[in-house]
Formats: C-alpha cells, structure tokens, sequence
C-alpha cells in the first residue's frame, strides 16, 4: 500500500534517480534519500565545460538531443527552471568510409537513375511504415515493454496528443517487435527505412539491427520523433543536458547525497515486514541507513554484487546485455577541423567495429575551431568485442580521414550503456517478469533498462513506477 510518510531510498543521481524522487515529491513524499557515489549528478548526461580561445562552453559526452515527444524530459525542466530554447542548432552531413562527403538523402547531388528509384522507394516505406505502426501495431507507442511479448500493451503514452496518459489493451501483432529490426523491417517490406534509422540509432550507440529487438528501435524512434529527427526539429540545452538534473537536483527538497556508493543491501525475507537495511560508503568511512521501500536505478545487472539478490533476480539480471559505447572529446589541428556534424553510415556495421560512426560539432561560431566529441562502438552480440586503444586509435585515424587531425583528446570514456535483453529473452517475456518482481521485498526496479537507455524513456519509467506503486 502506498504511504507517503515511508521513508525511500533511491540509488542512482543520473535521470532516472533525479526525476523518481521528483516524482515521489510531487506526490507528497517527504522522506526520500538518493545516493549517487560520483561527484555529480546526471548519469550519462553529463556536460563537461571547455575553455576555447577564453570562452567557457559546455560540450556533450553522452545524452544530446531531444524533441516534441520528450514529454517527461520537459516535465523535469519545468520542476527544474530549465529551457531548451536557446540550445545550438542541429546541424549534419553524411560521409564514407574514406572521408568522402556523400549525400544519400539528396536527390540534387550526384543525381543518377538509381539514385531517384533508391529514394522514391525510401519514401514509399517510410509511408509504408508509418501506417503499419499506427494500425497493424497499435498499441506500440508508449514506454516500456510490459505485455509486448503477450500480445499487450500498458504503458504511458508518448503521443504529442495525450502526453503520458496511461494507454492499455490487446493487440496480438506487437509480438513481432520482440523480432531483430531487420527481421521486424523485412517482415513488413520496409528495409529501406533502415537506412534513416540507422542514423540516430546505432551511431548514437544502441546496437546493430541484426541483434536488437525491434521494440527498442521503435519505441524509442517511433515514427513522429523519427520524423523530428530527420528534419532536424530537435531541442538542445545551451548549458547542457546535465543541467537539466543538476538544476532539478537542486529544486528537490532533498538534493542527491554525492561521493556515496552503496555498498550492501539487506532486505527483509520475503513476505515478511522489516526495515532495509543500506550499507554507504563516502569519505567518513561505512554506515547503515533503514528504509522503508528501495528504488533502484542503476544497472541491475550489477545488482547482485551488493544486495541479497534472490535466485530469481540473479537470473533475469543476467540475461542483461549492455552496449560498450566509446567517446571522446577532440581538439583538431588549427583551422581544421569539421564545421559541421557527420554521419560516417559506413562505420554503423558490426564488421567495422572499433570505427568513428559520427562526429559532433556543437558550436556553430566556432566554426574549424571547435573541438568535437567522436563516437565509437566496440561490441556486436556473436562477435569479438575490438580492444579499447585500437577503438580509440582507429576513431582518431578515421577523423584524419575525413581531413581532421586530431590534436589532442581532453576526455575519453567508454560508458556502460543501452542494457537491453536479446530478442529471444524479449519474446519469453523478460519484460512481463521483471514486472512481476515490483514491490517484492519492498524493492523497485527503474532505470535503462525498464524501458530505453535514452533521458527520456529513463524519466518516463521513474514516473510510471511512482505512478503504480508509490
């Protein structure tokens, strides 16, 4: 039963642990605590400040871009006093893998025969697919995957309509999203869309359509924000993603508690009532923290390193695959650098692991001055992942190919990301029992993984649980 007067601890200060507890305050709860054991908030949105040429300005590591179906994202900017209005524009243009600037969607450059017929049939799919999702798959835009391998729907809704409205009921055909993507695209004769999904969705670093399911690619760019994105109607933050959450942070009655990890979590016996018990760890040394209900937001994969994991959440936990995501941030050689972003569509296939897949240029006036961040893939499910330093030696030699020289890297990573599970555990229903396990020893399960490993999917799946349970 909910009680707003429980006392509930979260772990994790990256999205998905800012926006639980402001939704567990909106709803009137008073005695929350997150623990986030780095030394800021914002998770993967994180935006680091880089001084160039005496001007301060924020560059982006991990989370981007957003759009008119970022419902939740924007309820957490207007509880933050953030706006996405004055953010840079968007800008891109396509290259091979030799360098060379191409133009695949441009029918006025190097036009030719195949070319016309190429895109007039790019255009008759993408219509295609469009309908198909609206009616053969009804049901399919809305967060989370709860029912989808049964032929089910029940989530909040990402319609720019009915904004995350609660949107339930039964439609056998969704089970063909439990399908790889280019399964799912060759099921309903629209390959060719693949050649603009690709684009935001494999460069961003969410896997190769041979081995994800179909329900990510398509709840997470389902058709209107696909649309959004082809024509570059996207929100950005002149400060940063990241500030959406560290301003968030700060309206919180209870800010994020940083630099303190959890190191152990002891729950009462199933079916039976008692306090959990939350080991932390910070500068002071160890101690014990008792709550009422447990929110966890980060990888539940790692769960069972620290907590009394049950059998059955050792074993579901398991079946998590995360994608290894390589990025760093580059100064270039002066006066050459990219003036713009680009896409390398080359690169986005598992067997050119390892390579840059685009390249993003934030600061218009910056112009070749402007250092990039450069983005990279190191595993494929099936295949052997490539080593770190060649992924990061073939990402610099690839950005010399494409005319920019590398002069120094400020920041690199490799970051833990898009947990997802494979299309068969998707279709023996991973989803449906990871539902069942809600509120079992008063622990609660959001994060990534509940949805997509995207900002918006990850806010939108702390509101749904808070919603339900809290």
């Amino acid at each position: 039963m909910a009680n707003v007067n429980d006392r509930v601890c979260i772990i994790g200060g990256g999205p998905a642990g800012i926006s639980a507890a402001m939704y567990l305050q909106k709803k009137g709860y008073t005695d929350y605590v997150i623990y986030e054991k780095l030394n800021k908030v914002g998770g993967k949105s994180y935006s680091p400040k880089i001084e160039v040429n005496g001007q301060e300005r924020t560059y982006e590591t991990g989370a981007i871009m957003g759009a008119i179906t970022y419902h939740a994202v924007h309820e957490v900017e207007e509880f933050a006093g953030v706006t996405h209005a004055d953010g840079p524009d968007m800008r891109r243009m396509y290259r091979d893998k030799t360098g060379k600037e191409i133009f695949p969607f441009d029918i006025t450059k190097d036009p030719s025969i195949k070319k016309t017929r190429d895109l007039l049939k790019l255009k008759s799919q993408m219509k295609k697919l469009v309908k198909i999702m609206n009616t053969k798959y009804a049901g399919y835009d809305c967060y989370g995957h709860i029912g989808v391998a049964q032929g089910r729907y029940n989530g909040l809704s990402k319609e720019t309509d009915r904004p995350l409205q609660r949107m339930q009921g039964v439609n056998p055909n969704l089970k063909d999203l439990a399908l790889p993507f280019d399964e799912f695209c060759k099921l309903n004769g629209v390959e060719e869309v693949m050649k603009i999904w690709i684009g935001p969705y494999t460069s961003f670093g969410y896997g190769f359509f041979d081995e994800i399911p179909a329900a990510y690619v398509m709840k997470y760019l389902d058709t209107t924000t696909a649309i959004e994105f082809i024509n570059m109607r996207l929100w950005t933050w002149k400060e940063g993603t990241q500030s959406i959450y560290e301003k968030a942070n700060k309206k919180l009655d209870h800010p994020a508690v940083l630099n303190t990890e959890v190191v152990k979590v002891e729950r009462p016996a199933e079916g039976q009532e008692g306090k959990i018990k939350v080991t932390i760890r910070n500068a002071e040394g160890e101690s014990v923290e008792e709550f009422d209900k447990l929110i966890v937001t980060t990888p539940l994969d790692w769960f069972a390193n620290y907590a009394d994991a049950r059998e059955e959440e050792k074993e579901l936990f398991a079946k998590i695959i995360h994608e290894k995501y390589v990025d760093f941030i580059a100064t270039f050689e002066e006066d050459a650098g990219p003036t713009i972003s680009g896409y390398i569509f080359d690169n986005m296939d598992f067997h050119r692991l390892g390579h840059a897949m685009v390249y993003y240029h934030r600061w218009e006036d910056l112009d070749d001055n402007c250092p990039c961040t450069v983005y990279a893939l190191r595993n494929h499910m099936g295949s052997d992942d490539v080593p770190y330093n060649y992924t990061i030696n073939t990402m610099v030699k690839d950005m010399k190919r494409c005319g920019f020289p590398v002069k120094e890297r400020l920041y690199e990573q490799e970051t833990y990301y898009c947990p997802h599970v494979s299309p068969t555990d998707y279709a023996d229903g991973w989803y449906d029992k990871l539902d069942a396990m809600q509120g079992k020893q008063g622990t609660y399960y959001a994060g990534e993984i509940y949805s997509f490993g995207d900002m918006e999917d990850t806010c939108a799946a702390s509101k749904d649980i808070v919603e339900r349970f809290f």
